[in-house]
């Protein structure tokens, strides 16, 4: 991947192992605690969830700044002189990242950069997508790449379901009146990004295994999918609830999923869903 650098934000859960692996660059956004500010994956969720159980206050996100950006592009234009950088952006409309990208990127012609108006594990696998579709044809032409890029952008679906609605709550993205309601009748909701905008689809009743089993199913079946490759987000601990895991994969696996991969939020992601939320990303068919 001489000819060409990948650049995403954090907030594509792309942790280090995954980025080393493709040789994609990975910007961080941040958590702010107060007024000391830290970098999204640089410290795991829990640490996020401590401090929000016992201060009550929700640590605010915030995207990548214009700095932040020059200084990766500066770095990649040192090491790589006669690389080109694609930037493949986390959703513009929720975040100020691309912004700061598009000031960063003035008087550079060797930057491009895309909205692929996607999300956590929808981002991820959209960057490694690309990735992938470069090592294998290293001699793609930029308007290949873009191409494939658009087709990846139009095709991506991303659902997911929050594990505590109190977070949404804290963040104001949920009134007290709703936050009660749900809560008392065990309602969750199910969170969709359509057309880069977070947006409340269905509403499902009962415990979280029951829903996400319920989301699965939905989600392959609604539409002709590409499931070879799913990736699956979560939220805390080392790996998925192990029951959640068994059923999602099971019904993955009946209906023809071939790589499955499970990824752990940052915390960018992780603030706004909580602890034990759950989300599916995959490719509709062409």
């Amino acid at each position: 991947m001489a000819d060409y650098i990948l650049v995403t934000e954090t907030g594509s859960d792309i942790h280090e192992e995954t980025a080393r692996r493709h040789g994609i660059v990975v910007v961080p956004m941040h958590v702010n605690f107060g007024e000391v500010s830290r970098d999204d994956d640089s410290f795991p969720p829990e640490e996020l969830y401590e401090y929000y159980k016992t201060t009550g206050k929700l640590p605010q996100t915030s995207g990548c700044t214009p700095a932040d950006f020059s200084a990766a592009f500066d770095r990649i234009h040192e090491k790589y002189p006669t690389a080109k950088i694609l930037f493949l952006a986390y959703s513009a409309a929720t975040t100020v990242s691309y912004r700061s990208a598009h000031l960063a990127a003035e008087g550079r012609d060797y930057v491009t950069m895309m909205d692929t108006k996607s999300v956590s594990c929808a981002l991820r696998l959209v960057v490694t997508n690309v990735a992938r579709m470069m090592e294998v044809n290293p001699d793609a032409t930029e308007d290949e790449v873009k191409a494939f890029v658009e087709s990846q952008v139009r095709r991506i679906r991303f659902a997911f379901i929050p594990g505590d609605l109190e977070y949404l709550r804290a963040g104001g993205r949920l009134s007290n009146v709703a936050f009660l309601g749900a809560t008392l009748l065990r309602i969750k909701p199910t969170v969709e990004v359509l057309d880069g905008k977070l947006v409340a689809t269905k509403k499902r009743r009962g415990a979280m295994v029951k829903c996400v089993g319920q989301l699965v199913e939905d989600f392959v079946t609604r539409e002709p999918m590409d499931l070879s490759r799913v990736n699956l987000t979560y939220t805390v601990g080392n790996a998925p609830d192990p029951i959640i895991r068994a059923l999602v994969e099971k019904i993955l696996r009946d209906h023809g999923a071939q790589e499955i991969e499970w990824v752990k939020s940052g915390c960018v992601i992780a603030s706004h869903s909580g602890p034990g939320a759950f989300g599916i990303a995959a490719v509709a068919a062409e």
